[in-house]
């Protein structure tokens, strides 16, 4: 089965869903809002849309409160930003992108109180707001030419379009790690260059001149591929997975023959990329770092409890993650027997972890303007 059929966030909004478990990419997003806003504003000094309707693209918006946020996000910008201008604000359509198993049901069911919120906000004149889903790969065309303003994808673009060809030779290993061979580190590399080149083309295609691209990846902070920020929270899966060989519950091929479709490019991988592809100014890019432990923010209730204390909800917490975002690539390829032990290990593996190393994540934002 291929890639596209297979890969989205767990579903619905239970204790293993990436509705329930999406905290950390909120944080990530509120990270890159000035960056959004500063986007919006470039388009506003443009004159691209004050006479238009409004046209925004969310590139792999997943499912949950995180998705109609970025929307209201940027709708509050552009607002604000008619109001300093003296001008009316124009309609919006707000495209929602990603697979086609991602759970566009939870979406919808939250659209009745986001288009409340908007005229409560904003008065009932405002507007109006229409909401869309547009179900597909974003390494395929999405949109008629020239027809979007503004495309942003947060977490998303590091997904690659298929898992990369000549990897028979990472044994034991379901992704990049320090022992994987020069051929594997090339090979994901490859990959991933050939996916954002398609991606740059086929966005510019359905990008107004003057447009903005805003895109929100995973990083990493070396240039070596195998670096921790890069690859120790998949270390904890495939750490999972060799303990259930030892007990028999996975065989040894089925581990040879699965790897994880994702790769997290340096920010330099980027520029190259895009300076290459030449359709697109670079206009800024930006890494910042999180610890891990943002993740569990919310956990903190007693307002006397420092967010410096450790939680020992941290591995659960990091397992319920990995498993809304791995689940459903996991049952497709080892079955749905082996799936509540996997994680169970990975929380176990992960609370050890997390005990002994502090664990960080790099992100990078990219603003781009179609030429």
């Amino acid at each position: 089965m291929t890639l596209v059929n297979i890969l989205h966030m767990n579903i619905g909004d239970g204790n293993s869903s990436y509705a329930n478990n999406s905290f950390f990419t909120e944080v990530v997003m509120q990270k890159a809002a000035p960056f959004l806003k500063g986007a919006i504003k470039s388009i506003a000094n443009r004159d691209v849309f004050f006479d238009h309707c409004f046209m925004i693209a969310d590139l792999g918006c997943s499912s949950g409160v995180n998705t109609l946020l970025v929307a209201s996000n940027i709708i509050d910008v552009v607002h604000e930003l008619c109001q300093e201008n003296d001008r009316k604000t124009p309609q919006f359509q707000v495209c929602l992108n990603d697979l086609f198993g991602n759970d566009f049901n939870n979406l919808f069911k939250l659209l009745p109180n986001f288009y409340k919120t908007l005229k409560k906000d904003k008065g009932e004149s405002f507007g109006p707001c229409f909401v869309s889903a547009s179900p597909g790969s974003f390494y395929e065309r999405l949109f008629p030419d020239e027809s979007m303003h503004l495309v942003h994808s947060s977490y998303s673009i590091h997904w690659l379009s298929q898992v990369p060809k000549g990897l028979e030779s990472s044994k034991l290993d379901i992704y990049i790690s320090k022992t994987s061979p020069l051929n594997v580190l090339q090979a994901y590399g490859k990959q991933f260059h050939a996916d954002f080149t398609k991606f740059l083309q086929l966005r510019y295609d359905e990008i107004v001149r003057g447009g903005r691209m805003v895109l929100i990846l995973r990083s990493r902070s070396s240039l070596d591929p195998t670096c921790d920020d890069s690859n120790s929270f998949w270390e904890l899966l495939t750490i999972s997975l060799l303990q259930m060989l030892k007990e028999g519950l996975v065989q040894e091929e089925d581990i040879n023959s699965f790897n994880l479709p994702f790769y997290f490019p340096h920010e330099d991988e980027l520029r190259s990329i895009i300076q290459a592809h030449g359709s697109f100014s670079l206009d800024s890019v930006n890494t910042f770092e999180l610890d891990w432990s943002q993740h569990d923010i919310h956990d903190h209730t007693n307002k006397n409890e420092s967010p410096r204390e450790p939680n020992h909800n941290y591995g659960k917490n990091t397992a319920n993650l990995i498993r809304a975002i791995t689940e459903p690539l996991f049952t497709s390829h080892f079955g749905n027997s082996v799936i509540e032990v996997l994680y169970k290990k990975c929380e176990k593996n992960a609370t050890e972890h997390l005990a002994i190393k502090k664990t960080r994540h790099v992100s990078v934002v990219v603003s781009l303007t179609k030429k």
